[in-house]
């Protein structure tokens, strides 16, 4: 899967981009965070969390009521229209947050490149996508183009996990805001290869880590450990395979 900079356009497309998608909503510029809050938050840092949060191209809610009703067993239309919103929502979410439009086109194509299924994974437990086997194999297109037992037992290991990082997301309750600072720790990421500045990306890394940090203690002061659950949760994401995130969701759309 390729993140593809349109300038007519102004904004990143995917080969999965056929089809129905949600409209695009204005950007918010670029951001210039000073002490003096633009939100009304008390700190620095909270304010930051603030504009992470209004970068979300639409609410939770609107990625479908289906989402809302983990007993729903969703058809198959409905399942890739649902991972293509989370999708482009995760793109239309990076092109909107703090310092991200900033970095060179270059560094941000290679940190979307990277990170795109970690990034799917977290929308996927937030928004509480119905994870049912037999849909997922059939939208994986496993009916109309058989597998060897050996293979399809490979695929199914691959569902399970993938089934696991969202559950185990799902289980610890993480907010709104405590998953878009996950997202941004995600998203700047040093791993991501040819980055033109590599001190800066861990830099804004490090400031959303800092953000999730103080968050969290004023948020859940009774939970002295949540921090350190949350951050435990992100190097497992990168087990779920983004070949099989294709395979789910986007065989039907990659052109």
């Amino acid at each position: 899967m390729q993140a593809i900079w349109d300038a007519e356009q102004g904004k990143y497309v995917f080969a999965v981009q056929r089809g129905r998608m949600p409209p695009t909503q204005p950007t918010h510029g670029q951001f210039a965070l000073t002490n003096g809050d633009p939100l009304n938050c008390h700190s620095y840092l909270s304010g930051y969390i603030s504009l992470l949060l209004r970068a979300e191209p639409y609410p939770t809610s609107r990625f479908g009521s289906q989402c809302m009703q983990p007993n729903n067993i969703m058809g198959i239309e409905n399942i890739c229209e649902l991972a293509a919103r989370m999708l482009f929502s995760a793109v239309e979410w990076a092109r909107n947050i703090p310092f991200f439009p900033d970095l060179q086109i270059t560094d941000q194509v290679a940190l979307l490149r990277l990170t795109w299924s970690e990034l799917f994974v977290l929308n996927a437990a937030q928004c509480s996508m119905p994870l049912h086997v037999a849909p997922l194999l059939a939208a994986a297109g496993l009916h109309a183009s058989p597998m060897s037992a050996d293979r399809v037992v490979a695929f199914m290991d691959h569902i399970r996990i993938f089934q696991e990082q969202v559950e185990k997301l799902k289980a610890l309750h993480v907010d709104s805001a405590e998953y878009s600072c996950l997202k941004a720790i995600v998203l700047f990421t040093s791993d991501a290869c040819g980055l033109s500045d590599v001190a800066h990306v861990e830099s804004l890394q490090e400031k959303s880590q800092c953000a999730l940090e103080e968050y969290v203690r004023s948020q859940y002061p009774n939970q002295p450990t949540r921090f350190g659950k949350l951050l435990l949760r992100l190097p497992s994401l990168r087990t779920v395979s983004s070949s099989v995130i294709e395979q789910l969701f986007f065989v039907r759309l990659v052109l």
